[in-house]
């Protein structure tokens, strides 16, 4: 008689009675779980133990490999995936020397079996029981639950195996995140993900793959299974994953262990660096990667495939920043996709807002998006509330990706929002304050599986409770109404170009006597503190400095080094020691006033009046070095340049070069008295503009039909810098994708009427003004 897997929970979690007051509510489950992983092994292995141990016997005589020895006893059980070679079990463990038989018991056990106690430290743990002179009292209650075959099926013990898992996570609320998704979500996922393949997974003997690379406890996983088991229970659901947490791994390769899967299908390591499974594709994948966790421990392997392997490893599309590695866990399974031919692949994985918007045209994170989008794999994106998780209140989505599209999906990419479907939970466990029932997942599924673009409806959703605290307004703001909505947009929407726009420089210049003293100090790091020595050693009349070209003492701080360090100690700590060194030298001073002293002999040729035509700058500064019988080299030519020019709006635009085609002045190329000018951009006046793509016209003619509607009214002297193209189609701006799922979600809500505001602000000034009265009084 097959027994309720709640109940069988419960008893298995009635040994906490025992642990209560020698160890902490969180110590719980890393003691309860191994001991009801052990209790259902020994249940399971009972019928053919005598075989067992009568095969192993004969086996020793062999001298044969563990491998060897493993496949062979493995056959004695009735090709189950473990065993063990002991004649112990809990019954006979007795009370004295418990702890040392116990251990070899466990020892006994076949390889991936006792590994999974080792990642548990349930040596450890044991040691910490016999101490508190438990492990004999644990040890009577375990063995007294019946976990057999016959009274609890494999998948029923999934079940119970689940439950204790989730009472574990829920117990250790500060760190339940990293391993545990919640129920909730869990089923809304694997919904999405297998719903499309409903009619195949109710054909007899079938056979499905299931993967997550980043397994935790086993969650996705064994929910995987249930939903397949719910459907067809002859289907065969073959699980594999990985995981980092060596906790999280043992409680994943147990529960799978008890379901009768593979165990040497969980890997334990870092999916990104080191995928244990690369060879393998899957029919689904399922995933709850971390939330906006860096990846810089492992960067150099992750560039080094990104580089070497490009679009044969994981990571051709791009790398998102270092600072948030939730794409590459996304491009991992996209990798892992079995091919269409094969019948295609399903991906459902849980990802931060950060993925849809991050980086713009040209980074890592558009780049990926732009390779699923233009790729058409991304079936739905679906919002969900805040506050879903233990670990984080943020605002999550389910991405949704598959392969093989049904042919009214294709090339469309559908937005649910479901941020509003979930209730309160009476108790938050950590950060989980929302629970999404039944009906919530039902609204999304449905939606979903239809298709279908829902106009925002109002949802029969109690409005969130708002604080009573303080003084509350005469006129309170109106709440948003709760609703549901979905969109379904081309996948070419999300897509735009960014195009460069320039705009002309304009310069003006004069030989002042001002700006030509600024030639007195180098440009850069140095001139900052070359300024504050002058003023303060160089033009002291102790200093003996002067501007005479052979002046001996012009430069030299020989004796004022230690105050100079000192200061430079406080207030320019950011300078290097060959800067410093740098300071001190006369050559560095000596060579600016070289400088100076030949923009002064250029001064009484050209004036100093202002300029407003930079074009004439070139043939002036000539005439007057040719006047003056002076030579200068391009440093001299770019530093007396800088330091007598300024940027002016009213100055004349700086012609860069004349060429010989056709004026056309989208692309900066402008007609003036007959001839096509080109001009010098000037930077701090370029500007971007995202031009929306649209497959049914030319590049150039939409990005041209944009820059005559937005641009060139406001700025008729712009251009399109047309040498800033796209690395892949060589079209002119830079592609770029996002999804802007709360701009397409936005309701609007007009603010309050300033009459309002205003009485509101009168009754507070009221009331303050009478608390004061009252203190004066």
């Amino acid at each position: 008689m097959t027994q309720n897997p709640n109940n069988l929970a419960s008893d298995s979690w009635a040994i906490a009675d025992l642990l209560r007051g020698d160890f902490k509510q969180s110590q719980y489950g890393r003691i309860i779980l191994p001991f009801c992983l052990l209790r259902r092994l020994e249940c399971v292995l009972e019928p053919t133990k005598e075989a067992v141990l009568a095969e192993h016997q004969k086996i020793q005589k062999l001298n044969l490999p563990e491998e060897a020895q493993e496949k062979m006893l493995r056959r004695a059980t009735g090709d189950l995936s473990f065993f063990n070679t002991s004649k112990m079990d809990l019954a006979k463990l007795g009370e004295t020397g418990i702890k040392a038989n116990l251990e070899n018991y466990i020892q006994s056990f076949s390889k991936d079996a006792r590994e999974i106690f080792e990642y548990f430290n349930f040596a450890e743990f044991l040691g910490q029981l016999n101490d508190a002179n438990l492990l004999y009292k644990v040890v009577q209650k375990v063995r007294t639950i019946d976990l057999s075959p016959k009274a609890v099926s494999n998948h029923d013990m999934g079940l119970v195996f689940e439950e204790l898992i989730r009472r574990f996570a829920e117990g250790s609320n500060e760190t339940a995140g990293e391993h545990f998704t919640p129920r909730d979500i869990v089923r809304l996922t694997t919904a999405l993900v297998f719903m499309e393949d409903d009619a195949a997974l109710t054909k007899p003997g079938i056979i499905r793959t299931i993967y997550d690379p980043t397994a935790g406890t086993g969650g996705f996983l064994s929910s995987g299974m249930e939903y397949v088991h719910e459907l067809n229970a002859q289907a065969r659901m073959v699980a594999y994953g990985q995981e980092l947490n060596p906790e999280s791994y043992a409680i994943c390769k147990a529960d799978m262990l008890i379901k009768g899967q593979e165990v040497s299908n969980i890997k334990l390591g870092n999916t990104l660096s080191n995928d244990q499974l690369y060879a393998d594709k899957y029919d689904y994948m399922l995933s709850n990667p971390p939330f906006g966790v860096d990846w810089k421990k492992i960067e150099q392997d992750v560039s080094d495939e990104h580089t070497q392997k490009g679009f044969d490893g994981r990571f051709g599309p791009g790398l998102p920043r270092v600072s948030d590695g939730s794409l590459l866990f996304l491009l991992h399974l996209i990798k892992k996709m079995r091919d269409n031919s094969e019948g295609g692949a399903r991906i459902g994985i849980i990802l931060n807002g950060s993925p849809l918007f991050t980086g713009g045209a040209g980074s890592g994170e558009s780049e990926i998006r732009r390779y699923i989008l233009e790729a058409d794999l991304l079936e739905a994106i679906v919002a969900l509330p805040t506050d879903m998780f233990y670990n984080t209140g943020i605002s999550t989505y389910i991405w949704v990706l598959s392969n093989k599209k049904a042919k009214e999906r294709k090339g469309q990419v559908q937005l649910i929002n479901g941020v509003n479907l979930c209730g309160k939970m009476r108790k938050s466990l950590g950060s989980k304050r929302n629970v999404m029932d039944d009906s919530d997942i039902a609204t999304i599924i449905r939606c979903f599986g239809n298709f279908e673009a829902v106009d925002a409806r109002e949802l029969d959703k109690p409005a969130a409770q708002k604080s009573n605290r303080g003084r509350q307004s005469a006129n309170p703001k109106a709440e948003v109404a709760k609703t549901f909505a979905s969109k379904i947009f081309k996948t070419h929407e999300f897509g735009y170009r960014r195009i460069t726009i320039e705009r002309p420089l304009r310069l003006s210049y004069q030989f002042s006597d001002e700006r030509l003293a600024s030639l007195r100090f180098a440009s850069g790091a140095l001139n900052a503190i070359m300024q504050w020595a002058y003023a303060e050693y160089g033009n002291d009349a102790n200093a003996r400095w002067t501007d005479a070209p052979e002046c001996p003492h012009y430069g030299d701080l020989s004796a004022h080094q230690d105050a100079i360090r000192r200061y430079i100690k406080l207030h320019f700590a950011d300078l290097k020691e060959k800067q410093i060194k740098d300071l001190f030298d006369r050559t560095t001073w000596q060579a600016q006033q070289a400088i100076l002293l030949k923009a002064r002999q250029l001064q009484q040729s050209i004036g100093t009046e202002q300029h407003d035509d930079m074009n004439e700058f070139d043939d002036e500064l000539a005439l007057a070095a040719k006047i003056q019988r002076l030579s200068l080299d391009a440093k001299d030519k770019k530093a007396i340049e800088a330091a007598v020019s300024w940027k002016n709006p009213a100055a004349a635009k700086i012609i860069k070069k004349v060429h010989k085609v056709k004026a056309d002045p989208i692309y900066g190329l402008f007609n003036v008295d007959g001839k096509t000018i080109e001009y010098k951009a000037d930077g701090d006046l370029r500007d971007f503009e995202n031009v929306a793509l649209d497959p049914s016209h030319t590049v150039n003619a939409i990005n041209e039909a944009y820059f005559k509607k937005e641009v060139q009214p406001h700025v008729p002297d712009a251009w399109i810098d047309a040498s800033k193209k796209d690395d892949k189609d060589q079209q002119i701006g830079i592609v770029g994708y996002e999804i802007p799922f709360n701009r397409h979600f936005y309701q609007y809500q007009p603010p309050r009427d300033l009459a309002e505001i205003d009485a509101d602000l009168d009754a507070v000034s009221a009331e303050i003004m009478k608390l004061l009265q009252e203190v004066h009084s």
